[in-house]
């Protein structure tokens, strides 16, 4: 699984417009039940461990939404966990809502995300394999993709992290998700 990381003085580039877009940080929690297909207990467990959720809206219309972890961090699927550090935030379970892909609002929720966060430093965020859809969001929004997970060979646990490059980017990657290095990957362009 790869993942990126955007670190405040790092550049925003200009997306197209979309004049129609709002994001809003919501705690609406039946609103967000109905959009997650989550249980409402569920909801409110994620905002009592200080998470919270961004919900970009099309004239008035929700069109997807993206969770922000500020204090733990989990990956679910590979049992895995990790404490986020102060001024530090990860991104996680992103979605776009099918009716709305294709109009360039992933890069756009995540850049205002950055820009709503203003006291924090650093950004992370994961992407499943072979997820070209994301990792092209993520790049457009100015996140450089600096390494990928180390998983057991069932898929069922993360070990280790690899890099893609050598940049203080990706070396900051072993503290926040508070992993060993085991070496470098391809490097990517």
């Amino acid at each position: 699984m790869p993942f990126a990381t955007w670190w405040r003085g790092d550049p925003l580039p200009d997306l197209p417009p979309l004049p129609e877009l709002v994001v809003e940080r919501s705690r609406d929690v039946p609103l967000i039940a109905q959009l997650t297909k989550e249980p409402e207990q569920v909801i409110t467990a994620r905002f009592e461990a200080g998470h919270h959720l961004y919900i970009a809206f099309i004239n008035k219309q929700p069109a997807a939404y993206g969770w922000v972890a500020t204090q733990r961090g989990r990956i679910t699927e590979l049992h895995f966990s990790f404490t986020v550090a102060a001024h530090t935030i990860y991104l996680w379970d992103f979605l776009t809502l099918p009716a709305w892909r294709g109009h360039g609002i992933y890069p756009h929720l995540l850049q205002a995300i950055i820009r709503q966060e203003q006291t924090i430093e650093r950004f992370w965020i994961g992407f499943a394999p072979g997820n070209n859809a994301s990792e092209r969001g993520i790049t457009k929004a100015g996140f450089e993709v600096v390494g990928d997970f180390v998983i057991t060979p069932d898929m069922q646990y993360i070990t280790a992290l690899t890099l893609f490059n050598t940049g203080v980017h990706a070396r900051a990657s072993s503290a926040f998700f508070q992993l060993p290095v085991i070496g470098e990957a391809e490097m990517r362009e």
